[in-house]
């Protein structure tokens, strides 16, 4: 039995009603100004579970210092970490560094127009490469990010979390996806997404798709997308060591590559274990991780900060060096810096702010 939605006159309507409504009301986003792979690309990646927003001066920024893929392809990897420094999801900014490398190697720096190869390349998925090559070249390939799934649930009347409809979700993608418009189309289902089919408080009145969508005829918008029980998030208790050597160099250390927040600095230390103090955890911690005793003084910070699927204090403390030779136990690199230095690392948007409260503690001496 064929859906409503798969009717030659529904797709019509929607297409059609789509279109005029972003001509008139889509968002003027600087990638939109552009038919350049690579920055389309760029936007892309970075737009993956961060708001417009923040993108657009990291856009800017990183094709400024980035121009092109060559450029990125020879950059070294702490140079684009610094660059991405406070987007988070520091893997999408690896994913890209590795892919422009893959790119100069197999493709002579030049993005490809088939779906197959852009689907090799780290980091891309289904939706980001059909985001890719419809608005770089046009071409009919549809799309399925979180506002898309959430304006097709409510358009279609899902009973089901989307997570648990995913296939079907991509059907009805791909069923509904203008073969002639495909640029526009998909922009458009993004822009729906992001401005009016809103998670909460819904703009139906003005929606173009109001009149078909079945979440809004059944009264159901603020119901549909289903969301599955979640569970309590995890919060962590840190302890974290700023550690000063007589010389007034502060240690700082490279986390691996692979795993969180790979390939940034940071200042070490660990979680807090149950009946632990502060002080106890900072001192086990730093022999565990660097083979060094130091003795902990005064508290410079706490920094609440929180992740995807968990939360962590950061309670930050002053140490002294006492004695032992840094070892590489759990990390790729370890550096004694100058406090004035710390700024030229890539660093994690929380120990940023230690950087902030160790500057101010310098200054006000």
């Amino acid at each position: 039995m064929m859906e409503f939605w798969e009717t030659p006159e529904t797709i019509v309507f929607l297409q059609r009603s789509l279109r005029e409504w972003y001509q008139g009301q889509g968002r003027q986003l600087p990638w939109r100004q552009t038919s350049d792979a690579y920055a389309i690309w760029v936007s892309e990646i970075m737009l993956q579970q961060t708001q417009v927003k923040t993108v657009i001066p990291y856009y800017h920024r990183w094709l400024k210092e980035f121009p092109d893929i060559a450029t990125l392809a020879h950059s070294s990897l702490q140079s684009v970490l610094k660059n991405w420094e406070g987007l988070g999801y520091y893997a999408r900014a690896r994913n890209l560094h590795r892919a422009a490398q893959q790119l100069v190697n197999d493709y002579q720096g030049t993005f490809p127009d088939e779906l197959a190869a852009v689907l090799s390349l780290p980091g891309i998925g289904r939706t980001t490469a059909g985001g890719i090559l419809s608005a770089a070249f046009n071409q009919p390939i549809s799309i399925l990010d979180g506002n898309v799934k959430r304006v097709l649930a409510r358009l279609v009347g899902l009973q089901t979390p989307p997570q648990k409809a995913t296939n079907y979700l991509w059907q009805v993608s791909d069923t509904l996806l203008d073969q002639n418009h495909p640029r526009e189309y998909n922009q458009a289902l993004m822009d729906l997404g992001a401005t009016l089919c809103t998670s909460k408080q819904p703009g139906c009145l003005l929606c173009p798709w109001r009149d078909c969508c079945q979440a809004f005829q059944q009264n159901l918008q603020t119901e549909i997308p289903m969301r599955e029980p979640s569970s309590p998030i995890p919060h962590k208790q840190i302890g974290v060591a700023v550690i000063w050597n007589d010389q007034g160099n502060i240690l700082i250390d490279r986390r691996p590559q692979e795993g969180l927040l790979g390939g940034l600095w940071e200042f070490p230390g660990g979680k807090i274990e149950e009946n632990e103090s502060v002080e106890t955890c900072i001192k086990r911690e730093i022999a565990e991780e660097l083979g060094i005793t130091v003795e902990v003084t005064e508290h410079l910070v706490t920094i609440n900060h929180a992740y995807t699927h968990f939360r962590v204090t950061l309670n930050v403390y002053h140490c002294q060096y006492v004695d032992g030779d840094p070892q590489l136990l759990e990390c790729e690199e370890i550096r004694w810096v100058k406090p004035e230095q710390l700024s030229a690392f890539p660093f994690p948007k929380a120990n940023t702010k230690i950087i902030d409260a160790i500057v101010q503690g310098n200054s006000e001496k």
